[in-house]
């Protein structure tokens, strides 16, 4: 089969529709926005870590510290003084790629534990961020 050749000049219009922004590739493993604790004073650490290292993207139209993921926002309550965490559980995190966040968390200088998962091949990064929240970093593929 062969084509035939155009006859004409082809010229795009341009779409009138409003641009969706792309969304930061990172996850929450999680089905409703999450919330942590953080003692004041530690925003801008916070900000280097979430919206740096993991790629969050950061809320500015809030009255509180929170960033967006694709799927749902994190938001922190800061509160003065040091933070006593009630419970730890974990926060759940997916990223497109274990190997470039384990570099950027070496880059960083940031301690992490590299986690085997029971099914073959899957794995996971236990770090904590700046306000001593326990997180578990898993790929897009291997989401807890």
């Amino acid at each position: 089969m062969e084509l035939e050749l155009s006859t004409g000049t082809f010229t795009p219009r341009r779409d009138r529709r409003p641009r969706l922004e792309e969304p930061p590739p990172v996850r929450l493993v999680a089905i409703e926005d999450c919330r942590l604790p953080a003692s004041a004073g530690l925003e801008q650490e916070l900000d280097r870590f979430y919206a740096g290292l993991l790629r969050f993207q950061r809320l500015d139209d809030s009255d509180q510290l929170a960033y967006k993921a694709e799927n749902q926002d994190l938001r922190f309550q800061i509160v003065e003084g040091p933070v006593t965490p009630r419970e730890m559980r974990t926060l759940g995190i997916a990223v497109p790629s274990l190997a470039e966040l384990t570099q950027r968390l070496n880059d960083a200088e940031i301690e992490f534990v590299r986690l085997q998962g029971l099914m073959p091949g899957t794995q996971s990064l236990m770090v904590y961020d700046p306000a001593g929240n326990p997180l578990e970093i898993t790929e897009f593929g291997f989401a807890l």
